[in-house]
């Protein structure tokens, strides 16, 4: 069994926190794992983005081939749009419905979601009003997760879950709660 995931969005929206929850239950699971990740200009709003290879076989390359990608899970939805050529042909698209503006030029929502409606495995969602309601909005990026969870396929909801309680432990009990919280969310 093989999963390729795009991971994408914009610098500070917890992208990497996706890709290493996800890396630490595929380690956990015993698959083998290859990540790529591009860090362009994060600091300041720029792209992120990562390619998760999730294995239960070896893998030898870590990026995703053009029209190879199983799923994208994006934080923001241009950023989705721009990772559609390396989704394939059953892949499921998992994006944030609210853009987050950081360029001049940005099209316009409505323009944004008449594309993303092309896409024929969609879930797109309010991740920020989602997170806002569990009462941690900084926790948006664990309510994609959640939401994206059940199409990652190689790895079951459960594994996810307690792979975010060791990764999130380091900052206390209380973090990951709240982290928790806004995973489970897809569940209510």
């Amino acid at each position: 069994m093989k999963k390729d995931i795009i991971l994408c969005g914009v610098g500070g929206q917890g992208i990497l926190s996706i890709a290493t929850v996800i890396g630490e239950a595929a380690t956990a699971a015993g698959l083998y794992l290859k990540q790529a990740e591009v860090h362009g200009m994060s600091q300041r709003g720029g792209d992120v983005q990562s390619h998760l290879r999730l294995s239960s076989e070896p893998i030898y390359s870590d990026l995703i081939p053009l029209g190879g990608a199983d799923l994208i899970v994006s934080m923001e939805p241009m950023e989705a749009l721009r990772y559609l050529p390396w989704l394939g042909a059953e892949g499921t698209v998992v994006t944030a419905s609210k853009p987050l503006v950081n360029i001049p030029d940005y099209p316009e929502e409505a323009a944004l979601h008449a594309e993303l409606s092309k896409v024929p495995h969609l879930v797109c969602e309010d991740i920020d009003a989602m997170a806002a309601k569990a009462g941690n909005p900084r926790g948006a990026n664990m309510a994609l997760l959640g939401l994206a969870a059940p199409y990652i396929g190689i790895l079951d909801r459960n594994a996810l879950r307690e792979a975010m309680k060791r990764v999130f432990t380091p900052k206390g009990e209380a973090v990951v709660a709240m982290n928790l919280k806004c995973y489970d969310l897809e569940q209510s």
